[in-house]
């Protein structure tokens, strides 16, 4: 079956560690708006039908006054509440859950949002800017896709456009198949970029290549147009069944290690591996950036001024003065 109907999840709920503070309300743009607000407006514009945000309960009073009740957006808005108590059943209210102070993870996050999505969906981090043909290449696929069928799929970007100035980055590398289905993410948390030396007068050149220093003081090198995940992913709802069976599991096998999370990917990367989905990597021409260190944020700034120039933004994204 097919659909026209789409939905956005928006992983709002958590707080950078190394930046400090709610990275996803600090205004950006002419008029004060946030990374986030960027991407709503390109979600709009690519078509999706609705927003589902997962936040913190603790968190909702400036989400609504800083972002929510400035915002004009045109499709139906919905709040969910991603909360450390809030698991399946039997772990609901546990002992796990009184001692933990850690959130569970970007696949809880998803879990949290399970009883309001009844169709095709994206999911996003708050606090990337993904570019407007990202969303574009993500919504037609969704609206395209077989809903009955475990495909899902997901934006890859080139790895030297994902990278910071100011510090190492964690991405996940993809290790994609010929038939441009995913074969696997695998994590690398530090990562940064050699600069181009071969004309070094070029100061926009971007990196020869880039380095992953392992924890074992290893280094691993890694082409510029090297495939990676941003967390910007596409699903039909099959794979709600799918981040409740791993969740489970997660709960039973590390629950009780407060540091342990159950992250998305590795939904993913377990899926694909034992059989039970697909995952199509749509390549996309877009820069990805972000705050993740405060340094960062000047450059995003400029960044979203010189898109705004370039006449792919208003000056004023929900037309107010």
């Amino acid at each position: 079956m097919k659909t026209t109907k789409t939905a956005l999840v928006v992983m709002a709920a958590g707080m950078g560690s190394r930046y400090g503070g709610i990275k996803q309300l600090e205004p950006v743009g002419l008029a004060g708006e946030t990374i986030l607000e960027y991407g709503l407006f390109d979600a709009v514009r690519a078509g999706f039908s609705e927003v589902v945000f997962i936040i913190r309960k603790d968190i909702e009073h400036d989400f609504r006054i800083f972002l929510l009740d400035r915002m004009q957006l045109p499709i139906p808005v919905r709040l969910v509440y991603q909360e450390i108590g809030n698991l399946p059943a039997p772990w609901k209210d546990s002992e796990l859950t009184k001692t933990r102070s850690k959130p569970w993870g970007t696949a809880h996050a998803v879990w949290s949002a399970a009883e309001v999505l009844d169709c095709p969906f994206a999911v996003i981090n708050a606090d990337d800017f993904y570019g407007r043909r990202s969303f574009r290449i993500i919504h037609d696929w969704l609206v395209s896709c077989d809903t009955s069928k475990t495909d899902w799929v997901m934006t890859g970007y080139h790895l030297h456009k994902t990278l910071s100035e100011n510090g190492t980055v964690s991405r996940g590398i993809c290790d994609t198949g010929k038939d441009g289905f995913l074969r696997g993410i695998e994590e690398h948390k530090k990562l940064a970029g050699v600069p181009e030396t071969a004309n070094p007068t070029n100061i926009d050149a971007g990196p020869s290549s880039i380095i992953s220093t392992l924890d074992d003081g290893t280094r691993v090198v890694f082409p510029p147009e090297t495939i990676v995940s941003m967390n910007f992913f596409g699903f039909t709802t099959s794979v709600l069944d799918e981040i409740t069976h791993q969740l489970l599991d997660f709960l039973a096998t590390q629950g009780n290690d407060p540091k342990a999370e159950c992250y998305l990917p590795l939904v993913v990367n377990r899926a694909i591996r034992e059989g039970r989905a697909r995952m199509t990597v749509l390549d996309t021409p877009e820069t990805w950036f972000g705050v993740t260190y405060r340094e960062d944020l000047p450059l995003v700034v400029e960044r979203i001024r010189i898109l705004i120039d370039q006449g792919l933004y208003p000056s004023t994204l929900w037309g107010k003065a």
